[in-house]
């Protein structure tokens, strides 16, 4: 069955045109990143001289984002679209039934949809990454360091998880609703709500209860920062926006503000990617979470819903 869902995904227009569009978008991020590299590297300081395929996903002249913003931006439209029919067109289709009258649990058929769009997903994503290794090392012959890939790898972890629970959340829908064009809808408008509505809520609610940050104190400015950064902290694009910025920028030391005493009693040196990971961790932790919530969701609903209607 995964291996029917695998070629299923792998063949439809929807993934191909979602690929392609992730494909250009890593063209192009990766083409400002080779074309800025040299000044970035001529004028870093000594201690950040290293870690030269990090600075190719993150390295940018603002004319495009950096790789995994745009990850951060497509990723959800592509769990979307692997999983918003995942059950309901079964069902419309008639399909839904004739497989459950073959000797198949019913929790067999939600895994596989999952694992075979899992799979798909992580196979790209790493294709992209490690292209992307192979044609520095091609053009710049810059070896990589074993922290530098393991960093890399990270990132791809934390990609697939970020996609993976905008997976789920669309199959719960198509669990929930029975026509398609609904499901696809709702996740789209949660998506739009988490990616837009939700941030200019917090800043007009923060706005109203709190004075006006232009009059605060730098420490009261460093609290108005902490208390806006809580309200986003759960939004799960802003979840991994932190983690993608620890982990490819070891110089950052905090996803929340400093203040100028623990800046000034900062060490300049990157971190060890044991440290970046223990930052990193809370956000993992929290994807994963929302992951498995939806899951569990979409598993009790199907298991008790009724398929011969």
């Amino acid at each position: 069955m995964v291996k029917k869902e695998v070629a299923d995904q792998i063949h439809s227009w929807r993934f191909i045109i979602m690929a392609l569009l992730i494909l250009l978008t890593w063209l192009g991020s990766m083409y400002v990143s080779m074309s800025n590299i040299r000044s970035a590297m001529e004028n870093v300081r000594d201690h950040d001289t290293l870690y030269f395929y990090l600075k190719l996903l993150t390295i940018t002249d603002r004319s495009l984002p950096p790789f995994h913003v745009f990850i951060g931006f497509l990723g959800p439209l592509l769990g979307i679209a692997l999983g918003f029919d995942a059950i309901n067109s079964e069902q419309s289709n008639g399909t839904l039934i004739r497989l459950m009258a073959q000797p198949v649990y019913r929790d067999s058929l939600l895994n596989a949809k999952f694992t075979g769009s899992l799979i798909v997903i992580s196979i790209l994503f790493f294709s992209l990454n490690m292209l992307m290794v192979g044609g520095g090392m091609l053009i710049t012959g810059v070896r990589i360091e074993v922290a530098e890939f393991i960093r890399i790898l990270c990132f791809v972890g934390l990609s697939i998880i970020y996609v993976a629970f905008w997976l789920n959340l669309s199959i719960l829908l198509s669990v929930k609703f029975r026509q398609t064009a609904t499901s696809a809808l709702t996740a789209i408008a949660i998506w739009l709500f988490i990616t837009v509505f939700y941030p200019i809520l917090v800043q007009i609610i923060l706005k109203g209860i709190l004075p006006d940050p232009n009059d605060l104190s730098p420490d009261q400015l460093v609290i108005y920062n902490q208390i806006r950064h809580n309200f986003l902290v759960v939004m799960p694009g802003q979840m991994y926006a932190d983690g993608t910025t620890t982990l490819l920028m070891p110089v950052v030391r905090s996803m929340g503000p400093l203040t100028m005493e623990q800046m000034a009693m900062a060490v300049p040196s990157p971190l060890p990617l044991r440290e970046s990971l223990l930052i990193t961790w809370p956000q993992v932790s929290g994807l994963i979470a929302a992951t498995v919530a939806c899951f569990a969701i979409s598993y009790w609903l199907f298991m008790r819903r009724e398929i011969r209607t």
